[in-house]
């Protein structure tokens, strides 16, 4: 098995050299040795060398692993990379972000430096492997607060090249699920092909939402919070029944469970409809009466009376 060569060699930098003079090695290098520019023998293998070196040195946690452990923290035969210390072992395609694949799906809930982007920065659109790992193309779609809550099915039209070239345009229906949320990007299409589509979701004018969970607001009188009262409420699941015990304090929150949006992704194995839904918080405000009648102003006064005696207001 061929020794590989040390990866600050390969880009030609020393230990201490900083995030750009890595980055501005690797641009030089990878633009000097493409295969569609260097046509010399083994140029396809120096140029895999240089990202491999970019992806590693670029991220400070592999980095971290390979000035402690060299290669070994990258390869699963290893107990560093057995350990995970390194990551479980290389991804040419970064690893700093967390895809996820359910059914025809994947998502991405965390932001990592797409190579791909780096690469067209560089050679104005080519590809780092060919045609095989061609990027796959990217649009925004823009779904109300309650296409985002319930799902729904949405037909978009996207830009394709055929065989010859040729720019074409097809319209497809995307199957958005319960719960994607403003930002949420999911992959649709088969894992050689397909398209990443970003979720702008808009906003309500009754609710707050808050990954999974939903605030609303409710407004009651005094003698309601020192009583305690039984409200209907809205929430993204339909109308419901909430009580406010007595003694609430105005501001506080009551806690409707499961009454809030789906979960997209809460960590199981799969994605599924009923893999569970947030909380409903609904906070209680307090109308203080601006105007009170005569008969009421009585009322409070003797109210007051009553708790002169006590610390607080009622």
């Amino acid at each position: 098995m061929a020794t590989k060569r040390d990866y600050y060699e390969i880009l030609g930098v020393s230990k201490s050299a900083s995030d750009a003079d890595i980055k501005s090695a690797y641009r030089k290098l990878a633009r000097q040795h493409h295969p569609d520019i260097d046509k010399s023998a083994g140029a396809d293998v120096r140029f895999k060398e240089i990202g491999e070196a970019y992806q590693v040195l670029s991220d400070p946690q592999k980095k971290q692993a390979y000035d402690q452990f060299g290669h070994a923290a990258f390869d699963p035969s290893t107990p560093f990379g057995r350990s995970g210390q390194a990551g479980g072992g290389f991804n040419p395609f970064g690893g700093g972000g967390h895809w996820q694949t359910y059914s025809n799906a994947q998502f991405d809930f965390g932001g990592f430096e797409d190579p791909f982007e780096l690469f067209e920065q560089i050679f104005g659109g080519g590809s780092p492997f060919g045609q095989v790992f061609r990027r796959r193309p990217t649009y925004q779609l823009n779904l109300s607060f309650d296409e985002a809550i319930h799902g729904e099915t949405k037909e978009v039209e996207v830009e394709s090249r055929n065989a010859h070239g040729q720019l074409q345009r097809k319209r497809m229906k995307i199957k958005v699920p319960a719960g994607v949320d403003n930002g949420t990007k999911m992959r649709f299409g088969p894992p050689d092909g397909g398209l990443d589509i970003v979720f702008n979701v808009g906003r309500s004018a009754e609710f707050l939402r808050e990954g999974a969970d939903i605030f609303s607001e409710i407004t009651v009188n005094i003698p309601q919070l020192v009583l305690g009262d039984i409200f209907e409420v809205d929430t993204t699941q339909g109308r419901v029944k909430v009580k406010v015990p007595h003694g609430t304090q105005p501001g506080s929150l009551v806690k409707l469970k499961g009454k809030g949006a789906p979960r997209l992704n809460d960590g199981s194995p799969r994605f599924a409809g009923g893999a569970g839904y947030g909380d409903h918080y609904v906070r209680v405000n307090l109308d203080v009466p601006q105007n009170p009648s005569k008969q009421e102003k009585q009322l409070y006064e003797e109210l007051k009376n009553l708790s002169a005696k006590k610390k607080g207001w009622f």
